[in-house]
């Protein structure tokens, strides 16, 4: 795999029972990374670690709140113990959305939603960092979105926090860079998981679902991304073959972004 490899590395995915994370985790594993993954309760983590056995892969997985720096510092305490070393990247890959509209969403709940998708992140990667500094190198990816860049309806505390996910990233780079440490996002577009195939299952009449018409026809691929579709990017962020890239976010959109839609 040459410059693609990630043979020897430590990748710490934070959420990664399920979904992207996992995808994205497994995808490290291939390339030869270790695993080591945290959800919120015990019974996640459980979850999480049966699958990853499924697909034999051995991953470590960890209770801890990203939102909690005192459990954030004992996650990394535990990973330099289990694996010892730190971890050599870091996928801030938990998040959280609530579909409010602006007018009824509660200030508790904003909050909550950026509590985990933007300071989150900002407090793993700063339990992160040092050990990067100290080994010369380090790769962050932070799993931002679409919103990062596009407003919706319902969506203000999300797309505020992965807004404010993109500038992190910025500033990671900018702050870091000069340790040999990239901090770069990715930006999916719509995936097909478990949680949206509610929003494509075909109408009684054989049609596609309302949402499901309105995405295929603002993607130039005309079709949802997949789990797998996240694989490459995220491991040509992790690997050597990204060392001069820094402070970029990678849309895997099908090209969304790039698209007015269909005139109707």
């Amino acid at each position: 795999m040459g410059s693609f490899s990630l043979e020897g590395k430590v990748a710490l995915v934070t959420g990664a029972s399920y979904g992207i994370g996992f995808a994205i985790a497994s995808a490290f594993a291939e390339a030869g990374a270790k695993i080591a993954f945290n959800d919120r309760t015990q019974e996640a983590v459980d979850r999480g670690l049966a699958s990853y056995k499924e697909a034999g892969i051995d991953a470590h997985g960890y209770v801890a709140d990203v939102t909690d720096e005192t459990a954030v510092n004992q996650l990394v305490a535990d990973i330099e113990r289990d694996f010892g070393t730190t971890p050599d990247i870091l996928v801030n890959n938990a998040g959280i959305i609530k579909r409010i509209p602006m007018t009824e969403m509660s200030a508790a709940d904003f909050r909550q939603v950026v509590d985990i998708d933007l300071n989150g992140p900002f407090i793993v990667s700063k339990a992160v960092i040092p050990g990067m500094i100290a080994k010369g190198h380090g790769k962050i990816i932070n799993i931002c979105s679409m919103m990062s860049e596009l407003g919706r309806e319902t969506v203000s505390a999300y797309a505020a926090a992965k807004g404010g996910l993109k500038m992190l990233t910025r500033n990671i780079c900018a702050e870091y860079g000069e340790h040999n440490i990239q901090c770069n996002g990715i930006g999916p577009g719509y995936i097909a998981t478990p949680q949206t195939a509610p929003l494509r299952e075909r109408q009684a009449d054989g049609s596609r679902h309302p949402f499901d018409q309105f995405i295929i026809a603002k993607t130039p691929a005309a079709r949802w991304g997949t789990p797998d579709d996240l694989k490459g990017p995220a491991v040509f962020l992790a690997s050597d073959a990204s060392d001069f890239v820094n402070g970029h976010v990678l849309y895997v959109d099908g090209g969304i972004l790039a698209y007015i839609g269909k005139q109707p």
